[in-house]
Formats: structure tokens, sequence, C-alpha cells
């Protein structure tokens, strides 16, 4: 699994993620990532790639329109079998 760093806003600290998959809906990047490196259960968490990014970084943001949360993780779930999104 590929790791990504992330640095909040506002905050000093890093945080690891795992990219467990990715896709692009509607031109839109979104990637799911959970916190455990290894294939055990952890927090797992559906990240949209905010159009303000330069090009030099790219920027997250945690989806939680519930709308658009459903439709994203069905297209994960169809993606990834062996994984339970709940």
């Amino acid at each position: 699994m590929e790791k990504i760093t992330f640095k909040p806003d506002g905050e000093d600290t890093e945080v690891d993620f795992y990219v467990l998959d990715q896709t692009t809906i509607g031109g839109v990047n979104y990637i799911l990532v959970t916190d455990a490196e290894e294939e055990e259960d952890g927090e797992a968490y559906i990240l949209k790639a905010d159009h303000r990014a330069d090009e030099n970084e790219q920027v997250y943001s945690v989806v939680e329109d519930d709308d658009e949360l459903a439709a994203v993780a069905g297209v994960f779930k169809n993606m990834l079998d062996d994984i339970d999104l709940i």
C-alpha cells in the first residue's frame, strides 16, 4: 500500500494514511485511505481532492456530505469486494 502524509490545516503534526484505492467521479478525484498499514481493522476515510490545490501539492478534505459519501462509498465497495465499508 502506498503511504501518504497529510498535514491538517492549523496543526504542526503530520498524519500518515495508506491508500486503498482511488477513483474519479464527475471529474472529481477521490481516494479511499486507512490509518492501518496492515490489512486489519482500521478506520477508513474517503477524501476528496480540493479544486483549490496548486501544482506543488494536492489538497484533500474528508467527504462529509451524506449523499456524496454514500455514492462514492458505493463505487469503492464495488471496486473492493474484500473490504467492508460501514
